[in-house]
């Protein structure tokens, strides 16, 4: 981005009285040659007023669109949509770090702008009508709309707006000081203005959307309470949905709002089609799939292969009760693997890390537990052109030469590391395993005459992977199992879901299995995952806790991208580098959805949902003439 440009000029006001009309001649020279000087430096900077804002400058909706094209603006309102949960929660604070927020409960919020399913990165006016900013985006200006309420009938205001800034900033949870580093100031120029102003050497590419997106809470609502506290109070808040009940830790459900301001904004026709919204948790997750056989909630994405290989072949599947369906993924596939955590003394060589991937045996896997459903994950961008292959390009080398001292050599010398491929026919490759032993000699870690490996202190290489859920067992303990013949003490724990939570959150592992999403229009989020300000931030999303300064330049990079070409190589450099570095052992993907759900729900799309998402809580709807047929035919208990 073009670097920002003070045009300010400087007043100063003088203690002595005029000695003659020369001086007062003087000063109104300087000053026309100091304007004169200034102006052609402001004309550069043209100002942007617009109904949108796209990270890359182009829009697909005009200012006078009527919705979305992949909606029915037609869909009819009514019905409950409900799914499930996995664990349990005790809070409906989503934005803070004490607590275990329900599922959904962002729902209550409206924000300045909002995004669509057709366009990654892209947003367009929801409580603010237009934003106003320079080409370089060094600040943003949001006009609001006067009938935005709060669900009480209250306004919301600039003030709200600015309120919201800082309680995030100050008392949300910790990775929202890394997410506003670069915002120099927010203020409320009216009751219907609000100001944006980003720091000087910042790279300003997105933070015009990040503000954008920040949900507005009502400063008069939190004046008499504690916005860092957790609570099951429902919170007021200007979204289409309100709370409907809560059930602490078993179930929550939303009510739509039919006095919502919005309803009719473009933005939002032919959405938020549902009058209820309910979630029903589970600890288990075959109780889980046992309650939707039985009709205890209406629509489940499948996870697990081996059910949806053999155990959707119930009555109701067989009646038409229930439609079973593979849709198409056009996002990237799910970041998922076991993560290391870097914080941990006996992981912090990345030696030690690839010994203990080359364990994993995914062909066994694959073939023995997830009936070949599955495929490898490689990148942490699989299934997009943004990962890496083969050997740096020219474009992706240019990038990586200046950052060489803090990059693995292989990056240089060897294409885009893989995992290992396990044989398939045993649990236990002993070659794979004999090489992943060599790799623990050069490390430091020798066979001791108990067969377990200790380093020169005499310490012994432990590694505990967590898990909170049964159907991770038999994945996880063959790995232990191979593990165990490399020499490693390893120990597979389960928690509940509540101290899964907890330990993540505190960093208080060894290995832990996760999966993000990752957008087409990488940014700040990632100084989330992989940033080194936010490795010792408990409750980040940099799980491994990774810190290195040429991950750190990269993501920079990422964040500054000019157009989308430069994106994809400079994230094809940063996916080349986190796996050269082992920060995890990559798991498996799958490039469709596995959707089950009761056939009383109807959706404006035939087989290709939007290029972001199903879109099943805002653009499907409700059928009650299928919903009372399936209700006389007995198939809810």
């Amino acid at each position: 981005m073009p670097a920002r440009q003070n045009g300010a000029i400087a007043k100063s006001r003088s203690e002595h009285k005029p000695q003659a009309l020369w001086i007062f001649f003087t000063a109104m020279v300087a000053l026309a040659l100091a304007v004169l000087w200034v102006t052609p430096v402001r004309a550069e900077q043209k100002i942007i007023k617009s109904h949108g804002i796209s990270t890359f400058g182009e829009l697909k909706y005009p200012a006078d669109f009527p919705y979305f094209d992949y909606v029915n603006p037609d869909a009819p309102k009514g019905g409950e949509f409900s799914t499930w949960g996995f664990g349990t929660f005790d809070s409906l604070t989503p934005y803070i770090l004490k607590g275990n927020a329900a599922t959904l409960s962002t729902a209550f919020f409206d924000t300045l702008m909002t995004g669509n399913l057709d366009e990654p990165d892209a947003m367009y006016g929801l409580v603010a009508e237009t934003i106003e900013y320079p080409e370089d985006r060094s600040w943003a200006i949001f006009h609001m709309r006067p009938e935005a309420k709060f669900s009480d009938g209250t306004p919301v205001r600039a003030e709200d707006v600015v309120f919201s800034f800082e309680a995030l900033r100050d008392k949300g949870a910790p990775t929202y000081k890394v997410l506003f580093k670069d915002f120099e100031k927010v203020e409320a120029l009216d009751d219907l203005t609000v100001k944006f102003t980003f720091a000087a050497d910042a790279i300003k590419r997105e933070l015009p959307m990040t503000a954008a997106g920040i949900p507005i809470f009502s400063k008069a609502y939190y004046a008499t309470r504690d916005f860092a506290e957790s609570t099951l109070e429902p919170p007021l808040g200007s979204g289409a949905y309100e709370l409907l009940s809560v059930d602490a830790g078993r179930s929550v459900a939303y009510k739509r709002r039919d006095d919502y301001w919005a309803k009719d904004l473009p933005v939002n026709v032919g959405q938020n089609n549902f009058d209820v919204i309910k979630v029903e948790y589970f600890a288990d997750y075959t109780a889980a799939f046992e309650a939707f056989k039985g009709g205890a909630y209406g629509f489940r994405e499948e996870f697990l292969s081996k059910l949806w290989a053999t155990g959707y072949d119930f009555p109701a599947i067989e009646k038409g009760w229930v439609i079973k369906e593979e849709l198409p993924d056009g996002n990237p596939a799910g970041t998922q693997g076991f993560w290391f955590n870097l914080r941990r003394p006996q992981l912090q060589d990345p030696l030690v890390r690839q010994a203990i991937s080359m364990a994993f045996n995914f062909e066994w896997s694959n073939k023995s537990l997830f009936y070949g459903l599955y495929d490898r994950t490689d990148s942490f961008w699989e299934n997009s052109d943004m990962q890496a292959e083969g050997m740096p390009s020219p474009e992706e080398l240019a990038l990586l030469e200046p950052l060489r001292a803090d990059i693995p050599e292989s990056v240089f010398t060897e294409p885009a590391f893989v995992p290992a491929v396990s044989k398939a026919d045993k649990v236990s490759d002993r070659k794979l395993l004999r090489r992943a032993g060599k790799l623990l000699d050069q490390a430091g870690w020798t066979v001791g005459s108990d067969g377990l490996r200790y380093n020169a202190e005499g310490q012994k290489l432990t590694i505990e992977i967590l898990n909170d859920g049964p159907s991770f067992e038999r994945i996880i303990n063959p790995f232990v199992e191979n593990l165990k013949r490399l020499g490693v003490n390893a120990v597979y724990t389960r928690v509940d879901a509540a101290q899964a939570q907890d330990r993540q959150k505190n960093f208080d592992f060894d290995v832990v299995t996760r999966r993000y999403s990752m957008s087409e229009t990488l940014g700040i989020e990632l100084r989330g995952m992989f940033g080194t300000s936010t490795a010792d931030l408990k409750g980040s999303n940099n799980i491994s806790g990774v810190k290195n300064p040429a991950v750190d330049s990269l993501i920079k990079t990422i964040e500054g991208a000019k157009s989308r070409e430069e994106l994809t190589t400079a994230v094809k450099a940063l996916d080349r580098v986190l796996r050269a570095m082992h920060i995890w052992v990559p798991q498996w993907y799958k490039a469709k959805h596995n959707i089950a759900y009761y056939n009383m729900f109807e959706r404006p799309y035939k087989d290709t949902p939007p290029k972001t998402s199903l879109g099943e809580l805002s653009i499907w709807w409700y059928n009650p003439e299928k919903a009372a047929a399936l209700k006389a035919a007995g198939a809810f208990q």
